[in-house]
C-alpha cells in the first residue's frame, strides 16, 4: 500500500523540497500552499496523514486542523510550528493534532516521524475491525466512503453524524472514548445530554437488544466504548 501525505506549507522552497523528498521515499505526495487550498487538496487526495503548516495565509494551519479533525477523525495531522511557539505546540495538540514539529527541522527527523506513524497504522489495520474505509463485526458493516451500513444483509438508516460516532469507535475499537472527545467530533457547542441522545439513538439501530447493549458499553465516569 502506497500511502499518501498532502504537505501544506506556505513557503515554496520547503513544500517543494519536503515532496521531492517524500516522494524519493515512495509515499504519494499533493501539495497546497494556504489552508483553503488545503481543504480542498483533502478532500480531493484523501490523504492518509497532513504535514499542516501553522501560519499560512487565507486559513490559517488551526482552522485548518479543526475541520479536518472533524470531517476526517482518522487521519493523521503533524503540525509544522516556529521555533519557541509553545502555546503554538499546545494548541495544536489540544484542537486535535497527533504530533508537530519544530522549525527549521531535519528532514531524517520529519521522516521518521512519519515512519512511526505508518507502522502504526498498518499494526491497526491489521489487527483491527476497521481498514481505514470501512469495517465488519457482530454481523454489522459499514462503508465509511459510501456512507452505507448494513446488518446481518439489512440496510441501517444512519445519519451523518451516527457515521461520525461509529467511525471514530471503529478506529479506537476497545478504547474508552470520552464524551468530551465525542463532543468535539460532533459539535464544541453540545454537551454530554447531547452525545447521550445519539447513543441511544446508535444503539436502537445497531443492537439487537438496546435495553442491554452489548456493541456500544457506557464505563461509568469515564465515557463509551465499542466492544466489537
Amino acid at each position: 500500500m502506497q500511502y499518501k501525505i498532502l504537505v501544506v506549507e506556505d513557503e515554496e522552497f520547503i513544500r517543494a523540497g519536503l515532496q521531492e523528498y517524500l516522494e524519493m521515499e515512495d509515499y504519494q505526495v499533493a501539495v497546497a500552499g494556504d489552508g483553503e487550498e488545503a481543504l480542498q487538496k483533502a478532500d480531493e487526495f484523501e490523504p492518509h496523514l497532513v504535514l499542516l503548516d501553522v501560519m499560512m495565509p487565507k486559513k490559517n494551519g488551526f482552522d485548518v486542523c479543526r475541520i479536518l479533525r472533524k470531517k476526517y477523525p482518522s487521519l493523521v495531522i503533524i503540525m509544522l510550528t516556529a521555533k519557541g511557539e509553545e502555546s503554538s505546540k499546545v494548541m495544536g495538540l489540544n484542537i486535535g493534532a497527533d504530533d508537530y514539529i519544530t522549525k527549521p527541522f531535519s528532514t531524517l527527523e520529519l521522516l521518521a516521524r512519519v515512519n512511526a506513524f505508518f507502522r502504526k497504522l498498518a499494526m491497526q489495520m491489521e489487527s483491527s475491525i476497521f481498514n481505514g474505509e470501512s469495517a465488519e463485526f457482530n454481523g454489522i458493516r459499514l462503508d465509511f466512503k459510501k456512507y452505507e451500513a448494513t446488518k446481518n444483509g439489512e440496510l441501517l438508516d444512519l445519519n451523518a453524524r451516527e457515521f461520525q460516532i461509529l467511525h471514530l469507535f471503529c478506529k479506537r475499537s476497545g478504547e474508552v472514548i470520552s464524551r468530551e472527545d465525542l463532543i468535539q467530533l460532533i459539535d464544541s457547542s453540545s454537551n454530554s445530554r447531547t452525545i447521550d441522545n445519539y447513543i441511544v439513538k446508535l444503539r436502537q439501530k445497531i443492537e439487537d437488544d438496546p435495553e442491554n447493549p452489548r456493541l456500544i458499553l457506557s464505563i461509568r465516569g469515564m465515557g463509551y466504548k465499542l466492544d466489537a
